[in-house]
This record gives C-alpha cells, sequence and structure tokens, in this order.
C-alpha cells in the first residue's frame, strides 16, 4: 500500500546494526561491547542540576524560546574560544550526526564521490548512502608512501570514471571504530591531496579530548582552514542527552549549513545549549572530563591486559592511545556476523567489523567498545567471548592436542 509513494531515497536508507541491537536486548543484562555509550559514572549530575538552576534564574523564560539558527551567542562564543577560532566560524548542532548530515547535504549530489577511511563511522556511512553518495574507502597503512599512492589511486579511477569527489571524510584522532589515529605527517599528505584534487575534508573529531597517553596532534582543520570543515561534539565530552555539538568552517560553507539547517530543526535546543555555555565557561566541564579520562584510561588498560591473557592465538587488536574502542581482527575464514548470534545467546555483543567498511570487507573484524561497561562486567565479557572464539575457531581443540 505504502511502497509506491515512498521515495527513490528511502532505498538508500541503511539500518544501522548497533541500533537494531538496542531495539532487541537490554544492554545492562548482557555484556555489551556494542554500543559506542558513554559511562554514566561520567555524567556530573549534581553540577548539570546546580547549572539548570542557575540558567534558568540568569535568562528566564528566554531558555526555553526559540532561538537562532546557528546557536546562542554564549555556546558560540565559549566554542570559538575553546576551539581558537572566531564566532564567525562556527555554527551550532544537534549532535555531531547532524553536522555530518548537513554536510553531505550541503555538498553532495547523487553519484558523486566520498572518499573515506576504510573501516570508517557506520552513521557517516548511513548518512552518505542516504544522500545516494559513491563512498570510496581507503585502508590505511603504515607506510606514508603507500598510503598516499591508495588514495591517489581510487581518485584517479573516480576521475576516470568522470565522477566529481566533493570531500574526504576523516576522524583522525581515536577513528571509530579502530581507535586508532592518524600521525601529523597523514593529517598533512591528505591536506596536500585535497588541496591539489580540489576537493573539501569533513573532519569529525567527536573523541579528540578523550586521550589517555601520547601528545595531542594538530587539527586538520589547523592544517587548513578554509578546507577543511571541523565537527565536534559535546555528547562524549559532556553528556549525549543534550544532543548538541558544532561545525567549524569557513563562513561562505557555513552559510550553506545555516540554511540547510533552518528547514531541519530550525535552531538547536536553546535550553540545552544555555546548560552547556555555563558548564564551559565555569570551568567544570574540564574538571569532569578529567575524570571521564581517569575512568576510562582505565577500562582501557583493563581490556588491552584482558585480550593478551585470555584471546586465542592468531587475534590480533589495535591499541588506541584515546576514545571509546578498539578493533579485533579473527584468523582468515572466521565470520564476525554469522557468530553474532551465538555470541548474543551466551550473552555477550559486539559489532561486526563489516558493516564499518564501505565494501563489506572486514568480515573477520569486531568491534568492542570499553567505556560503557562497569570493570567487573568487562573481566566477565572478554573472559566469556575469549571462550566463544577458541571453540569457534578450534583453538580449543588445538590446545587439547
Amino acid at each position: 500500500m505504502y511502497n509506491e509513494l515512498y521515495s527513490e531515497d528511502v532505498g538508500s536508507f541503511f539500518r544501522s546494526p548497533v541500533r537494531e541491537i538496542f531495539k532487541k536486548v537490554d544492554l545492562n543484562a548482557i555484556y555489551s561491547f556494542a554500543g559506542g555509550y558513554p559511562s554514566a559514572d561520567t555524567f556530573p549530575l549534581e553540577e548539570i542540576k546546580r547549572t539548570m538552576a542557575e540558567v534558568i534564574d540568569k535568562y528566564g523564560s528566554k531558555a526555553f524560546q526559540y532561538g537562532a539558527t546557528q546557536g546562542v551567542p554564549e555556546l558560540r562564543e565559549a566554542v570559538a574560544k575553546r576551539c581558537g577560532v572566531t564566532v564567525d566560524r562556527v555554527q551550532i548542532t544537534s549532535s555531531s550526526q547532524q553536522g555530518i548530515d548537513v554536510c553531505t547535504r550541503v555538498l553532495v549530489n547523487p553519484g558523486d564521490v566520498i572518499l573515506t577511511s576504510s573501516p570508517s563511522y557506520l552513521g557517516a556511512l548511513q548518512s552518505f548512502r542516504s544522500y545516494r553518495a559513491d563512498i570510496r574507502g581507503v585502508k590505511h597503512d603504515s607506510d606514508i608512501e603507500a598510503f598516499r599512492q591508495a588514495y591517489e589511486d581510487v581518485i584517479a579511477q573516480a576521475h576516470a570514471e568522470g565522477k566529481k569527489i566533493k570531500f574526504l571524510y576523516m576522524i583522525p584522532d581515536f577513528q571509530n571504530p579502530s581507535g586508532e589515529s592518524l600521525t601529523l605527517e597523514e593529517r598533512k599528505m591528505l591536506v596536500a591531496l585535497a588541496q591539489k584534487y580540489g576537493f573539501l575534508i569533513v573532519e569529525d573529531s567527536p573523541y579528540r579530548e578523550l586521550r589517555y597517553e601520547g601528545e595531542h596532534i594538530p587539527t586538520m582543520y589547523s592544517l587548513d582552514p578554509n578546507r577543511v570543515i571541523h565537527l565536534g561534539s559535546f555528547s562524549k565530552i559532556f553528556a549525549p542527552g543534550f544532543r548538541l555539538g558544532w561545525a567549524i568552517a569557513h563562513p561562505d560553507i557555513l552559510d550553506k549549513i545555516y540554511v540547510c539547517k533552518q528547514s531541519l530543526d530550525l535552531c538547536p535546543p536553546i535550553f540545552d545549549q544555555y546548560v552547556a555555555a555555563e558548564f564551559l565557561e565555569s570551568g567544570r566541564l574540564d574538571e569532569n572530563l578529567l575524570k571521564s579520562i581517569e575512568l576510562y584510561k582505565g577500562k582501557r588498560d583493563l581490556l588491552l591486559g584482558l585480550l593478551e591473557e585470555h584471546m586465542p592465538e592468531g587475534v590480533t587488536w589495535t591499541h588506541p592511545e584515546g576514545g571509546l574502542f578498539l578493533f579485533l581482527t579473527m584468523p582468515e575464514g572466521f565470520e564476525a556476523v554469522k557468530f553474532y548470534d551465538k555470541a548474543l545467546d551466551a550473552g555477550v555483543a559486539y559489532v561486526a567489523g563489516e558493516f564499518f567498511h564501505p565494501d563489506r570487507s572486514g568480515k573477520n573484524t569486531m568491534r568492542m567498545n570499553f567505556s560503557f561497561m562497569t570493570e567487573e562486567k568487562i573481566t566477565e565479557g572478554v573472559q566469556l567471548l575469549a571462550r566463544l572464539l577458541r571453540t569457534e575457531t578450534g583453538a580449543d581443540a588445538v590446545l587439547e592436542k
């Protein structure tokens, strides 16, 4: 009855396997390495309650009225100050996910090419597909010349097909799903390619401030502020329930994002913006961020140690310096999608890695989150997953011999 009424774009929509997990199970009732949830222990409830009261006292009914599409001045100024840019380059968004979506909506026509890493963030791939973009993924190579040539080859192929490349999408810091980061040399190389071939870069940085070791690396935006759109989020450093993020870009690009956003939600949530602005300016956000970093570092270290202790031979994983995720690679022939139901029936969840690859490769990989569960549940969950993997891969049989 309805099929003939749907738009052609509906056929490009892709269900998130992560969100489908949330529909099926209570995450608190299983060992869930699947989601990207921050720990509820990082939510500063008492401070938020106090800040909300301060916002009501300070702004009154203004805090509950419609507001400017670009965001309230107080939050735009606070973000500009934090990121070291002028306020005319700041647009507040209703989450970083909206930032990805409006960039795609503003820049991409059906069939246009978007370059990205492989694997890449699932939510971004969903957005790109919904606008019928041609997504070209490039696998990371630690040899920077081989890495550059891989991009050159993909770019040359797109041009040979008469395709227009609109932008490169990248999470350079503690990538979702791999947890890996780009070196400064790699960032410079990618910016140079964008300059050479005339496309933009969308730099998605929701995890940048969650660094547990090593030195901060300059943003791609800082390397070319007129070619890079920098996206940020309060979800991982404050609380995801506020659904606030920001886009930093050249004013000409921001103007198109501004007009686009008017048709989406008129304006970001006003009360939430005032709370976030007060939290930033008071220093409470940074105080809480330090506690979050300490908590997540301990969980990351625990998970890495448990993987080393319990995983069967042939399983490898990334070693992130920050963020919320790491990526496991099983022996060739293992299929994480097929194994998933067996794992979930036993009480442990993950996200199969192939969903993060534009070409659905990486079938023997999985993403694991370490921020959500308690340390006790992380320990029990890894032990359970390792037992299941040993049985599935035949490692137990090898040991018995």
